[in-house]
């Protein structure tokens, strides 16, 4: 890694390991080459922090979901966690300032609150596993809330907003990525903590997971954090981009007021196509020179981890 980026201490909010260990047990974390995330690459990237997400795909029968949770958390600790002294769980905010030189955090994030159902029991004990950050639904609709593919397009639903109260009591944040436009309002005038985790500009790209000026604006205002998504389709409305795209977005949200919001939260291995040159966190040296070119150091390293460190619950 060039040695001018070791300080920086990337921060990625997003990344879909877990499902791919879930789907392949037998991977090794360390350097598999099925997997974008791996130790190797983290430590090449200069990531300090990486949030693994716990994402259950739709088409598992419902009762089979939570049953899915407990085996992707229990994936972490044995592939992820246990094996390697350098990554370390972070299971509250405050242990991010005891990492060591050379250590890795690790948070565990939920994608969707399908599994839990209208069990609310399921989810205290989730909160106690040590999960951080909570999408309340995927792309579809649950018992909590309504996500971006939803044609009725409602909101947070009165169990959702004991869900919300549940994570501002215990400092969790609520992740607004996936929700349709009402439920992310819902979650911004009811959360204390919203972050988006992985999410970019609509204005550039039409696709609707993207967060239009207003949504941006909103999280901006009150410095909360909104962490871009490498997925080329939601870079450039094809299946190919490039890191001048990435830059684009980043250029066009600051301009929204977001150089003290906006950070990185690639999606790998949830995304099947690549930003060419950013295909795994080992590339992110290559993305903070490029970076260079447009920004200083101060600002590159708000992008890298001071923005999402600023945003937690104190």
């Amino acid at each position: 890694m060039n040695q001018n980026f070791s300080s920086f201490n990337v921060i990625d909010t997003h990344c879909d390991v877990l499902l791919k260990l879930w789907m392949n047990p037998n991977q090794s974390f360390k350097d598999s080459n099925q997997l974008d995330v791996t130790l190797t690459r983290l430590k090449n990237g200069g990531v300090k922090l990486q949030c693994f997400a716990i994402f259950i795909e739709p088409f598992v029968k419902q009762e089979l979901k939570f049953q899915a949770v407990l085996e992707q958390i229990h994936l972490f600790h044995q592939k992820v966690i246990e094996p390697y002294q350098e990554m370390k769980h972070i299971t509250k905010w405050s242990d991010i300032s005891l990492l060591k030189e050379g250590e890795i955090g690790a948070i565990l994030t939920l994608e969707g609150m399908d599994a839990v159902g209208s069990d609310e029991w399921k989810h205290h004990f989730l909160i106690e596993q040590g999960i951080l950050s909570v999408g309340l639904t995927w792309n579809q609709a649950n018992l909590v809330a309504d996500g971006i593919e939803e044609s009725r397009g409602a909101g947070i639903t009165d169990f959702g907003k004991r869900i919300i109260e549940t994570h501002n009591k215990h400092s969790l944040l609520t992740d607004v990525s996936h929700l349709s436009e009402k439920s992310f309002w819902d979650t911004v005038e009811y959360s204390k903590y919203v972050i988006a985790s992985h999410s970019n500009a609509l204005a550039l790209c039409g696709h609707r997971r993207n967060l239009n000026d207003e949504q941006a604006k909103a999280l901006f205002k009150d410095e909360r954090y909104m962490g871009l998504v490498f997925l080329p389709k939601f870079l450039s409305d094809t299946e190919e981009a490039t890191m001048d795209d990435v830059i684009r977005h980043i250029e066009y949200l600051c301009a929204l007021g977001g150089e003290k919001s906006i950070g990185f939260g690639s999606d790998f291995d949830g995304i099947s196509s690549y930003v060419d040159g950013l295909e795994h966190p080992g590339c992110y040296p290559a993305l903070l020179e490029r970076l260079t070119k447009y920004y200083s150091d101060a600002q590159i390293k708000r992008f890298c981890s001071e923005n999402f460190l600023r945003s937690l619950p104190n």
